[in-house]
C-alpha cells in the first residue's frame, strides 16, 4: 500500500517542496523515516503514532506491518517538526483508514501527543511558494493561519487538531478558509523623538540625509552627547515598508521564529541593535547549518551598532560584503547560504577609549598605543563604505536647561517621504533601484547630472583629500540626496560641498 502527500521546508526565504511518501507492507512492526531526517523528524514516529491513537484511529504500533516514510528528495536534509501532519495523513491514506485527494494540497504542522497542532515557523514563505507552484490549499496550525493568509490566491485552512483535518478532508465537517489578511500599518512605538534631543542640529541634518537616500551613517563624539538617542529616534523618520518589502521582512522574522515577539507583522523598517560583545556568527549568520544573523534580521531596516570600535575586528570587517552588495554569503562544509542584507548601517562611537580625543571639555588621557589600537579597529574599506560621518559634540548647559525645542520627528519624516517620492520617479524605469544609495557607477551617469561648479568642487576635493573611487561615487550619491531634499533638478556646487563636509576628520584610520 502506497500514498503520497505534500509538505514543504523553508531555508530562510527559499522554500523546497517535500513529498511525504508512505509504503506499508506485511511483517514485524517497524516504522522507519528516511530521506536525511534530523532528530526532530525521526522523533515524529512516536508523535504521529500517539496523535493517531488519541484522535480515535488505529495506532500504527498495534498492527504487524512495516512502515517506511520517505521524505523526498532524499538528497536534502530535513529539519524540524513541521512534517508531522503530512506524515500522519500519508500513513492514514496508505493504510486506507481515510480517503481523500492529496493533489494541490500542502500540509504543515507539529503534532502533540493528543493530536493537537502546535505553531511552526516560516508559514509566510511557504504560502508564497504554494501560490507560485500551483497548490490550491494550504493546511497549517490555526496560530499560523493569519500569517499565511497574507498571500492571495491560495486557500489557507487554520486547523487545531489532526481529527479536524481528517473530518474536513473526508467531507464530514467543513473548515472555512481563513479570510485574506490585510497588512495594517502599525503605530510607531519609538519612545524617542528628535525633539527630545536638545541641540545637535547638524547631526539631525546628517541623519535626515541618510534616511532620505538610504546612506550608511556614523556618529562620533564624547560620551553622553545623544548619539544613542539620535539612533533610536532615527527609525521614526523612515517611511513604512512597501507591501513587498513588508512580506520579505515578515518572512525572515517568521523563519527565524521571532515574529511572535514583535508587534504583529513587520510593516516598519526593522531596528536591530546587537551588543558590542556579540559574536561573529550571531551578527553575520553561520553555524554548522548556516542560519541568518543580525544583519539579515535587519534586512530592509536599520542595523544600529553602538560602541562600533568595541566589536571584534573580524565582526566589523565582515560588514564589507553586505554594505556593498546588500547580500551576505556564508560558506560552510555543508553548503553555502546567501542571506539578504539590505541594511542601513547606523554606527555610534567615541573618538578614543576615554571618549574625549579632539573635543572640548575634558582632556584625552589615552596613551598613543591605546589610541592606535582603537583606530586600527576601523579599516579604510569600512570607513569608505560609510557615506556620512557626523560629529556629535558636547551640548551646552544652556541648551539643556532652557534651550528651544527642535523640530519633531514628524517634520523630518515628511521631508524624507518627499525625497523618496522624487527618487521613485527617477528610478521608475529601473525596478532594481529604490534609493540613491543603491545606484552603481553606471546608474550615476544615467540618473545624476552635475553642473560645472559641482564637477570642479568634487574633483578638487577628491584630489586634496585622497578619495578612493568608491568614496568619489558615494559623494555624488549623497549630493544627489541633498539636492532631492531641496527639490533641485541638478546637483550643484553647494550640494557637493555639503556632502564632502560629512567625510571623517577626527576619527580616521
Amino acid at each position: 500500500m502506497f500514498s503520497r502527500v505534500y509538505s514543504a521546508q523553508t531555508n530562510l526565504l527559499s522554500v523546497h517542496a517535500v513529498s511525504v511518501e508512505t509504503d506499508i507492507s506485511r511483517g514485524l512492526y517497524a516504522f522507519a523515516v528516511v530521506g536525511l531526517p534530523d532528530k526532530a523528524v525521526e522523533e515524529a514516529r512516536d508523535r504521529v503514532s500517539a496523535a493517531i491513537k488519541n484522535s480515535g484511529l488505529t495506532s500504527p504500533k498495534s498492527k504487524n506491518q512495516k512502515i517506511v516514510i520517505s521524505l523526498a528528495p532524499a538528497s536534502e536534509k530535513k529539519e524540524g517538526p513541521a512534517f508531522d501532519l503530512a506524515i500522519a495523513l500519508s500513513y492514514l491514506l496508505a493504510s486506507e483508514e481515510i480517503a481523500f485527494d492529496p493533489e494541490e494540497k500542502l500540509f504543515l504542522g507539529e503534532l502533540s501527543l493528543d493530536g493537537k497542532l502546535r505553531s511552526i515557523r516560516g508559514t509566510l514563505p511557504v504560502a508564497r511558494f504554494a501560490k507560485a507552484n500551483g497548490f490550491k490549499e494550504l493546511f497549517v496550525p490555526k496560530d499560523n493561519a493569519e500569517e499565511a493568509a497574507l498571500i492571495e490566491g491560495v486557500s489557507v485552512f487554520g486547523v487545531e487538531s489532526l481529527e479536524e483535518v481528517i473530518l474536513h478532508l473526508e467531507g464530514k465537517a467543513s473548515i472555512r478558509p481563513t479570510p485574506l489578511t490585510r497588512l495594517m500599518q502599525n503605530e510607531r512605538t519609538s519612545s524617542t523623538d528628535f525633539a527630545d534631543v536638545r541641540g545637535q542640529e547638524r547631526a539631525k541634518r546628517g541623519l535626515l540625509i541618510a534616511a532620505a537616500g538610504g546612506h550608511n551613517v556614523a556618529m562620533y563624539g564624547p560620551p553622553g552627547t545623544g548619539k544613542t538617542m539620535l539612533a533610536k529616534a532615527f527609525t521614526g523618520i523612515l517611511p513604512p515598508l512597501s507591501f513587498d518589502e513588508a512580506l520579505e521582512a515578515t518572512s525572515i522574522h517568521s523563519v527565524a521564529g521571532i515574529l511572535g515577539t514583535t508587534s504583529g507583522f513587520i510593516t516598519d523598517p526593522p531596528f536591530r541593535s546587537p551588543h558590542h560583545t556579540s559574536s561573529y556568527v550571531s551578527l553575520v549568520g553561520g553555524g554548522v547549518t548556516p542560519k541568518p544573523g543580525e544583519v539579515t534580521l535587519a534586512h530592509r531596516g536599520v542595523l544600529f551598532m553602538d560602541e562600533f570600535p568595541e566589536f571584534e575586528r573580524r565582526v566589523i570587517e565582515s560588514l564589507r560584503q553586505p554594505l556593498e552588495d546588500r547580500v551576505i554569503s556564508v560558506s560552510r562544509a555543508k553548503g553555502t547560504a546567501h542571506f539578504p542584507a539590505d541594511v542601513l548601517l547606523v554606527a555610534a562611537m567615541n573618538p578614543c577609549p576615554c571618549g574625549n580625543y579632539g573635543f572640548r571639555g575634558k582632556p584625552c588621557i589615552c596613551t598613543p598605543a591605546a589610541l592606535s589600537r582603537y583606530r586600527r579597529k576601523m579599516s579604510g574599506p569600512i570607513i569608505d563604505r560609510i557615506d556620512i560621518w557626523l560629529e556629535v559634540d558636547r551640548v551646552l548647559p544652556t541648551d539643556l536647561s532652557g534651550g528651544p525645542e527642535g523640530e519633531k520627528s514628524e517634520f523630518y519624516k515628511n521631508k524624507v517621504e518627499s525625497a523618496r517620492k522624487i527618487q521613485a520617479e527617477r528610478f521608475k524605469t529601473n525596478t532594481k533601484l529604490r534609493k540613491n544609495a543603491e545606484m552603481g557607477s553606471r546608474d550615476l551617469v544615467t540618473h545624476v547630472a552635475l553642473d560645472d561648479g559641482a564637477k570642479r568642487a568634487l574633483n578638487l576635493a577628491a584630489e586634496r583629500l585622497g578619495f578612493s573611487p568608491r568614496v568619489y561615487h558615494r559623494m555624488i550619491k549623497v549630493a544627489r540626496t541633498i539636492a532631492d531634499l531641496e527639490g533641485a533638478q541638478d546637483v550643484s556646487q553647494n550640494h557637493i560641498l555639503e556632502a564632502v563636509e560629512y567625510r571623517p576628520k577626527k576619527f580616521d584610520a
